[in-house]
């Protein structure tokens, strides 16, 4: 029986990243691209031109195509790589029954703005895919680092522990390792909710507090988290495991993540809009962060520190004073 052929769908960072590590064991890996002038300089030069150019690729094993139909229709397992904010644009593209019978790994790490819905809920409901058929990718890992390969790890999340192993083994390699999990709910929606931290951490950089306050913030934060995907999914889990607890600290202090990036011009007083112009890729948590505090109406969980992040990205209210009142709360 010959190996699943496997595609990505986004050629973002994450998107990039992903190509590279399964090119690195796969004879050939099929990769959307939606723009044709990008595939004609990765044919050409080998590496993306626009995110992470170190990375670069043995073009021979790549099937890019700017049709999205001939991607979907050629691989047995896709891995959806694009920014939360345009994948029901992307999804909407395809036509009902394109999915049936794939497998579907998710590796957005952002809520379906349109739907407040994980990728997971929002593929189940509006596409059919069944529950044991999905899976979710998720850090603690930043492109960046797996473009400079350095040594970095993934968790692979699917109810199917069949599923979850070959999608490991995919993307095992000299300098990925992978641990597995069944848990898609809690990983996904910590995967969310680890980048609202992050732009909070990342204004209180802007506002010039230090690293003992962030380390405050995001130990409450890792509580936060948990009472959250305890309310949503509730099931025996470890909330200090790499898929939580690491991926939060790796997006909370890395200078690679965006999410902090965006929060710490948001600190130094730029405006939600100019930080995004100047930014060249998505910031998932302000997103997110209205997204999670619609859900957290019905839920009510304690959520301070995500409530805190959106008074001042969505209410315009003074970081400094915000932070400041915050910061008691987290005392």
């Amino acid at each position: 029986m010959s190996a699943p052929r496997i595609a990505v769908i986004g050629a973002g960072s994450w998107g990039t990243a992903l190509v590279k590590l399964l090119s690195a064991n796969a004879p050939q890996v099929g990769w959307w691209v939606r723009r044709p002038d990008t595939i004609a300089h990765i044919t050409k030069y080998g590496h993306n031109p626009d995110y992470i150019s170190a990375a670069q690729f043995d073009v021979e094993r790549l099937a890019m195509d700017a049709d999205i139909h001939a991607v979907v229709k050629a691989a047995d397992v896709l891995v959806i790589a694009v920014p939360s904010a345009f994948l029901k644009a992307t999804m909407d593209q395809l036509v009902p029954g394109e999915l049936a019978g794939k497998t579907i790994f998710s590796a957005v790490k952002g809520i379906v703005p349109e739907t407040n819905q994980i990728v997971g809920e929002y593929l189940f409901q509006h596409w059919g895919v069944k529950e044991n058929d999905f899976g979710v990718i998720c850090g603690p890992c930043h492109a960046e680092e797996v473009a400079m390969e350095r040594l970095s790890y993934l968790t692979i999340a699917c109810q199917d522990p069949g599923t979850a192993k070959a999608m490991g083994e995919a993307l095992n390699g000299r300098f990925l390792k992978t641990t597995l999990s069944d848990d898609i709910y809690g990983t996904e929606y910590g995967a969310i909710l680890k980048n609202v931290v992050a732009v909070c951490a990342g204004i209180s950089v802007g506002l010039g507090y230090g690293d003992n306050f962030r380390a405050v913030l995001v130990s409450r934060a890792i509580q936060e988290i948990a009472r959250f995907v305890k309310a949503v999914h509730p099931i025996d889990r470890d909330i200090n495991e790499p898929a939580y607890l690491g991926d939060l600290l790796v997006t909370a202090y890395s200078t690679f993540s965006r999410n902090r990036e965006f929060g710490t011009m948001i600190g130094k007083g730029y405006s939600v809009r100019a930080a995004q112009l100047e930014m060249n890729m998505v910031a998932e948590g302000y997103y997110a962060v209205k997204c999670v505090h619609e859900i957290n109406a019905k839920l009510k969980v304690d959520m301070p520190i995500t409530e805190s992040t959106y008074r001042m990205l969505y209410e315009r209210m003074a970081p400094m004073m915000e932070m400041r009142l915050l910061s008691e709360r987290l005392a």
